[in-house]
């Protein structure tokens, strides 16, 4: 009968010892993550990340965090996930520097989902084909070809969208020039109506990428789902037209991204997954249109806000106009005149950033700063640590495009395009945008705010809540 107590003896002890056992090490693991709070169960910190880019000023939740808990790092959760934010140029420098080792791209699987449809088509072993395809096609040497093109677009579109008024919105102008510009280099789409039959389902893909992602008839994630459906079966029998011109005739098809990637193979020699190219295709047009044309119209609001940098811009692209005959298009000498204008642009994009930062997953646990980040949980590097931190930049919310001549900023420090291996691949790309598009706006026209103080919201990118109304000056001939 003396055996019963004591067993029991043995067992209560044994759990209590597992139990401290269990406590000291779920203490001991949970004392190396990075300092911060998740939040709420499964939303976390989302609303108060989505809330504070809503009133324009998202790097409040980042400085709030940073001084709080540490302006190394800090954990929050976002999207349902774990989060660890790096900081600084030296946490911008670390995730940048350890692609594919500690950390990989990712982004949240509601978006991709709109994408690519599927996980498999995301994760297909073409995928890094695809990108080294991506990044060939828009390095400098080749973009250079397309300069021409660029400008003879937007020299139309101030014929037919700017010219015939005395008020335009900048927003929706960048907007339809970049996406058009998009659908020639991209597919050699021309045709205006053909081009709105991408437009229409993007703009619907758009809207659901930011939106709460709900799969049910009516929301705006559903419409999303639809939309990137819709595009990719318009790529996909662009596709099968062209591969139908390469069999017939490969000296008179366009050379374009589409005919850059179906002459390409694998290491097998096989054609890549066209549903891959597709989703590839659709994932660049989200990538470059918002960011591209927030920029622009960035870089034009400043212009209107500083009438000395105004006139500066002025100068410098009126001396280039005047160096060519009348019917001359731009060129890569010309581009590379453009030193002042992209040191407004730079400052531009400092202040109002086309992109917030991005996300990895980490896919081997790491230290960092004395924390550890665990394998499975997601990092995010953002410009709202640097861009308008004092100790990178003095005077930070003063405009100012000195910063960026000579050596300009510190490394690390100013990334409105990322960094590392998986530094965006449309820099070059986005840059020649922007100068082409300020180029023939400026030598074309002055322009004043309708709303002096209209306020910055942040979705994707920053956008003028009401698309920044201007009254146009036409130049005197």
């Amino acid at each position: 009968m003396d055996i019963l107590p004591n067993l029991l003896h043995v067992v209560v002890l044994s759990i209590s010892f597992c139990l401290v056992f269990l406590i000291f090490r779920q203490k001991s693991t949970h004392s190396k993550l990075p300092p911060g709070k998740k939040g709420w169960p499964i939303i976390g910190e989302t609303l108060e990340f989505g809330t504070a880019g809503q009133r324009g000023t998202p790097e409040i939740f980042i400085k709030e965090r940073m001084r709080k808990y540490s302006q190394d790092l800090f954990q929050t959760s976002l999207f349902g996930e774990n989060l660890a934010v790096l900081c600084g140029a030296a946490g911008n420098k670390f995730l940048f520097s350890n692609e594919k080792k500690y950390v990989t791209a990712w982004w949240p699987r509601s978006i991709q989902k709109v994408v690519f449809e599927s996980e498999e088509s995301y994760n297909n072993n073409d995928s890094t084909k695809l990108r080294s395809l991506v990044v060939e096609f828009l390095k400098p040497e080749a973009l250079q070809h397309f300069i021409p093109i660029m400008d003879s677009m937007a020299k139309e579109h101030l014929e037919t969208d700017w010219c015939p008024y005395k008020q335009v919105k900048i927003l929706s102008m960048s907007l339809k020039y970049t996406f058009a510009l998009a659908c020639r280099l991209f597919m050699s789409i021309t045709d205006p109506n053909h081009v709105t039959t991408f437009s229409d389902p993007f703009n619907l893909v758009k809207a659901g990428t930011v939106s709460v992602p709900i799969n049910i008839p009516g929301t705006a994630y559903n419409r999303a789902l639809k939309g990137g459906k819709v595009i990719r079966q318009e790529i996909l029998a662009l596709i099968k037209e062209r591969k139908k011109e390469l069999a017939e005739n490969k000296g008179t098809v366009a050379h374009d991204l589409l005919t850059h990637t179906l002459l390409a193979s694998d290491e097998n020699g096989r054609a890549l997954d066209e549903m891959a190219i597709a989703g590839n295709i659709l994932g660049l047009l989200i990538a470059s249109h918002d960011t591209t044309s927030s920029a622009i119209t960035s870089v034009l609001k400043y212009l209107a806000e500083f009438p000395h940098v105004y006139n500066q811009v002025l100068q410098e692209q009126m001396e280039i106009a005047r160096s060519k005959g009348p019917k001359d298009l731009l060129n890569w000498d010309d581009i590379k005149k453009m030193k002042y204008s992209w040191n407004v642009a730079c400052e531009s994009m400092r202040l109002l950033s086309p992109a917030q930062g991005a996300f990895r997953e980490v896919i081997h646990d790491f230290t960092y700063k004395g924390f550890t980040i665990p394998k499975g949980w997601k990092t995010f590097w953002t410009v709202h640590s640097t861009h308008k931190n004092p100790k990178y930049f003095p005077d930070p919310e003063k405009f100012d495009p000195s910063r960026f001549e000579g050596n300009g900023p510190a490394p690390y420090t100013f990334v409105p395009f990322g960094g590392g291996p998986r530094m965006c691949a449309g820099r070059e790309y986005a840059r020649l945008q922007t100068l082409v598009y300020m180029h023939n706006v400026v030598t074309r026209f002055k322009w004043e705010k309708a709303i002096p103080d209209e306020k910055i919201t942040y979705q994707l990118s920053s956008i003028p809540v009401n698309g920044l109304p201007v009254i146009l000056k036409p130049h005197k001939l």
